[in-house]
């Protein structure tokens, strides 16, 4: 039932936090994808299997929430999930490099795919969507490295464990 219960909340508080406090900061300009950070996050902690159960469903919550096509992030954060799960058995995920660059590329991604949908065919704010998804990547990067950071010094444990767990010989 804890996982269970953990599962809910990550995805709750992702996405309480991107329809209040973040979307006033994406209104003056600056981005903070929850979205793809919780996803990374929920994938390095729990592997490919959930971390794209998990991305399926804030994206699911995340479409129908913003009333946007069925799908549209869903997708995307799928595969973001796996992909980060599948990586998260052979990187040192406790390594601030590894968070960043992970989570930049999850940020990238997700933008981009977007970015995708609110162009369309028109060219015109294609130069706006680029800078901010450029916006949104460094920023969620920084931001999310940051605070797992400050997560680890605070607890004194490692967030994610050890990559390579061999079994004992007991």
């Amino acid at each position: 039932m804890r996982p269970l219960g953990t599962f809910l909340l990550g995805m709750a508080m992702a996405l309480l936090l991107r329809s209040t406090l973040l979307s006033g900061l994406s209104a003056r300009g600056i981005v903070i994808d929850a979205l793809a950070f919780t996803t990374v996050l929920w994938a390095l902690r729990h592997g490919d299997t959930w971390g794209s159960t998990f991305g399926f469903a804030v994206g699911l919550l995340a479409d129908i929430d913003a009333a946007h096509w069925l799908g549209r992030h869903a997708l995307v954060l799928t595969l973001i999930g796996y992909a980060a799960g599948r990586l998260s058995g052979t990187l040192v995920r406790e390594s601030a490099r590894t968070q960043f660059v992970l989570i930049a590329t999850a940020t990238l991604v997700h933008q981009l795919w977007i970015s995708a949908f609110e162009v369309g065919a028109a060219v015109t704010g294609l130069p706006y969507l680029l800078g901010r998804t450029l916006i949104a990547t460094l920023v969620t990067a920084s931001a999310g490295t940051l605070m797992l950071m400050g997560v680890r010094r605070l607890t004194g444990q490692p967030l994610f464990g050890n990559a390579f767990r061999t079994p004992s010989a007991d």
